[in-house]
């Protein structure tokens, strides 16, 4: 299938968009095989950061169909407890602080399964989930999760205004930087929300990404790496305002993004000018600052190569923890072949069978580890790896040790 190749931002629409790092190839994140499939070559895409000069916006410039990454999509957040707590203090915070109108309803865009929804739910408001992933939609309705199967834009959001008018709430978590049209998404979301409403919205953070070397977040899923100055220019833009950004923990690290219509008088939070303060420092806004960036990826691969042929100079087994999205880059990038990892373990009973996106390592259930008894499991779910060692005890207990790879290599 051919990718759309961009010729102007993403954000503002300016054509002074700049390489400033060139990843490996790879077939799109979430592509898993069946074993009958593994014998067809899966098509790759590059894989390629661009910087706007106009805005700093962040992105890459080559659009895999969002049909080919989102119709039969295997991510479920509800497989991930740690999800599922976030999603719980996601909730109550929000409705704590911002107290959204109960007589509107909640929508959220890349509702997936329904996880928040269902706590919002407990609270007493009626939701709305909007999803193009056929599966998980249908599972969510089953679910008790009122989901409209379609991708969300001004066309979805006309038809839900006219059957349940407005909407107090929006929320976004991570889609805002899955989808090419932001411009639309936004649009879309400023039709749909009352005029004292908020749109919400969760992204991998820019900041995080530079610090700590978490290359592996890109992928053809995400389009976006937000950062805070180029989202307030934007939101401006369109009559809105950005009153409140703070940085979450999620996938090595976050930022939640407040948004208002422009005539409601609520001020905007210090939070906004303490992000851009900060951005700033680390001379985001600076094409140059991502040559350093590049060299990081380069040293932490030396590292993690390194120690792989010194272990495998022994004979020792090594298989993979977590199939999430980023591993996809990662195994690439790094050159985590078949010869490498013999298998990948991973608590997604959709994912349990198949086979990794175009490298063809078997994806199997956690059972497999006693069974199969690897010296070695390589974290590729690495933002979650405390929580993997303490479910995991009896792995190192029987003298196996885990690896794991970013932000910093660690044998435990």
């Amino acid at each position: 299938m051919k990718t759309e190749k961009k010729a102007v931002c993403r954000l503002c629409r300016s054509s002074q968009i700049v390489s400033i790092l060139k990843l490996a190839s790879t077939p799109p994140a979430n592509a898993f095989v069946s074993k009958e499939n593994t014998k067809y070559e899966q098509t790759k895409y590059p894989l390629e950061l661009f910087y706007c000069e106009n805005c700093t916006h962040v992105q890459l410039i080559e659009v895999v169909n969002p049909i080919e990454l989102f119709e039969n999509y295997v991510y479920v957040s509800g497989t991930s407890s740690v999800f599922v707590e976030h999603f719980s203090n996601y909730a109550k915070t929000i409705i704590e602080t911002y107290k959204p109108s109960p007589k509107n309803y909640i929508l959220d865009i890349g509702s997936n399964d329904g996880t928040l929804l269902k706590f919002f739910q407990k609270m007493g408001y009626s939701t709305i989930g909007v999803d193009p992933a056929i599966e998980i939609s249908k599972k969510a309705q089953e679910d008790g999760i009122h989901t409209i199967n379609e991708f969300f834009n001004l066309d979805t959001s006309i038809k839900i205004k006219e059957q349940y008018s407005t909407a107090s709430l929006i929320t976004a978590n991570n889609v805002f930087a899955h989808s090419d049209d932001l411009i639309g998404i936004t649009k879309a979301v400023k039709n749909l929300l009352s005029k004292e409403g908020l749109f919400i919205f969760e992204v991998s953070y820019l900041v995080d990404v530079y610090q700590k070397t978490l290359f592996d977040t890109i992928y053809h899923e995400h389009l976006s790496y937000h950062s805070v100055l180029p989202l307030v220019k934007f939101f401006q833009r369109h009559d809105m305002e950005l009153i409140d950004a703070s940085r979450v923990n999620t996938h090595g690290g976050s930022i939640r993004c407040v948004v208002k219509n422009i005539e409601d008088k609520r001020p905007i939070n210090n939070s906004v000018q303490n992000l851009l303060d900060l951005e700033k420092s680390l001379s985001l806004n600076k094409k140059e600052t991502f040559i350093n960036f590049a060299n990081n990826i380069k040293e932490r691969k030396k590292e993690l190569r390194n120690f792989i042929n010194k272990i495998k100079a022994q004979n020792k087994s090594i298989a993979g923890f977590g199939a999430p999205a980023k591993a996809t880059t990662l195994m690439y990038e790094f050159e985590l072949e078949k010869n490498v990892l013999d298998f990948i373990v991973d608590d997604s009973p959709l994912k349990q069978g198949l086979f990794s996106p175009g490298l063809n390592i078997p994806i199997l259930p956690s059972s497999a580890i006693n069974e199969l008894k690897p010296d070695y499991l390589l974290i590729l779910a690495w933002n979650f790896a405390d929580s993997i060692i303490k479910k995991n005890r009896e792995f190192i207990d029987s003298g196996g040790k885990f690896i794991i790879p970013l932000p910093n290599l660690q044998i435990i």
